[in-house]
């Protein structure tokens, strides 16, 4: 049975705005408050992984500084004195970063592992999540920015920009060209000069809505008031690429994107040609997971991809979408659930969501509030580079 001389204390520790955050070990408190634990002499994070203590044990204080003086020592589990783990795991993953940034091959999991003196799993966990994305994925793009500017630099040649960025062999950079630049070395260097584009504008009711497609699948859908400003548009996308004219089977495209607008229940299947770096695409993956006649927040997209403390890099790569409708950045809104910007105007952002809606409440479909385990559109993805 209790003590009665401890039930003021428990009260108190119970009813401080501080102990949920210590029952919840929640790390947006570290470095706000530190709690001590008179049975062990302890103090720790809010964090702290340690068996949660009993309240009639537990003191609250502003800083370590505080916990110190009353004569508490740092918990060797949580480290209090120590910066904060999410601190520590950015510097490690920083360190990684250079590690692969300077390394002629891509290194292998392992032997990044063994240079941070980390497990294989503990080093892909701490980097993908400090990051956005994996260590593979990072040592792709770093390899890709390389190939890029040595292309770019005057009087070097192919070969010399292939064994430059690090690769040993012409046939292994040409195995890997498509992915490392979208197109061969040669029609990069030249601007992407040669590679057609076709394209042909409609009208819906939100507008003029442009569809574009390369050899590899659509690569923009873009919306306006005006179809010559979205011709420029694409033009200033593709500065050296042909431009032509769809012909009647292409216009068939631009009516299957418009019917999609109009009547959101008949879903979208199309083969998509992403060019963007490797956090955006994987942004956009995760925004084709949000079902039609639902809506995310940006924290819960960041969170989804593994990365929950990107939440503006999140905003910026739903801002640099250039797929409308196709990849679905209007199902983002604010945390609040109030909409905010998006590049083709905020009323038509409301109007897809409120036909969203509209459809699947005639349908009878209630909104989810998590994606399924697979959509109905394929993509195939594009290289335009990742940095």
């Amino acid at each position: 049975m209790q003590a009665m001389s401890d039930t003021p204390k428990i009260a108190r520790t119970e009813q401080d705005p501080r102990w949920p955050a210590v029952v919840a070990r929640d790390r947006a408190f570290d470095g706000k408050f530190v709690y001590s634990v008179k049975s062990t002499g302890v103090y720790c994070r809010p964090s702290c992984a340690s068996r949660l203590a009993k309240p009639e044990n537990v003191d609250f204080h502003a800083t370590r500084e505080d916990a110190e003086g009353a004569g508490f020592r740092p918990c060797k589990r949580c480290k209090p004195d120590a910066p904060a783990l999410a601190l520590r795991h950015a510097a490690k993953a920083a360190e990684i970063c250079r590690a692969i940034e300077s390394a002629e091959d891509i290194p292998s999991l392992d032997a990044l592992a063994r240079k941070a003196g980390l497990s294989p799993f503990h080093l892909h966990r701490i980097f993908t999540s400090a990051t956005g994305v994996t260590p593979r994925a990072y040592a792709i793009a770093c390899r890709a920015k390389r190939v890029r500017d040595e292309l770019a630099r005057p009087g070097a040649t192919v070969t010399e920009a292939i064994y430059a960025a690090g690769f040993n062999s012409n046939s292994r950079f040409y195995e890997a060209s498509n992915q490392v630049l979208g197109m061969t070395p040669t029609a990069y260097r030249a601007g992407g000069a040669g590679a057609e584009i076709r394209f042909a504008v409609g009208e819906c009711a939100l507008g003029s809505i442009l569809v574009a497609r390369s050899a590899r699948g659509v690569c923009a859908i873009l919306m306006g008031d005006d179809a010559d400003a979205l011709a420029r548009d694409l033009q200033d996308r593709f500065p050296r690429a042909r431009l032509t004219g769809g012909d009647a089977g292409f216009e068939d495209l631009v009516a299957k994107v418009v019917g999609f607008v109009e009547a959101p229940s008949l879903g979208l299947d199309l083969p998509l040609d992403l060019r963007g770096t490797a956090f955006q695409q994987r942004v956009w993956r995760a925004l084709q997971e949000i079902p039609a006649g639902s809506t995310a927040s940006y924290a819960a997209i960041a969170k989804r991809i593994g990365s929950p403390k990107s939440v503006r890099a999140v905003a910026n790569a739903c801002a640099a979408n250039a797929l409308a409708v196709a990849i679905p950045c209007h199902r983002v809104v604010r945390t609040d659930g109030a909409l905010s910007g998006y590049r083709w105007g905020v009323e038509r952002k409301r109007a897809l969501l409120d036909r969203e809606a509209q459809a699947m409440a005639a349908s009878g479909v209630a909104p989810a509030s998590r994606a399924p385990a697979s959509r109905n559109c394929r993509t195939r993805t594009g290289a335009g580079g990742c940095e």
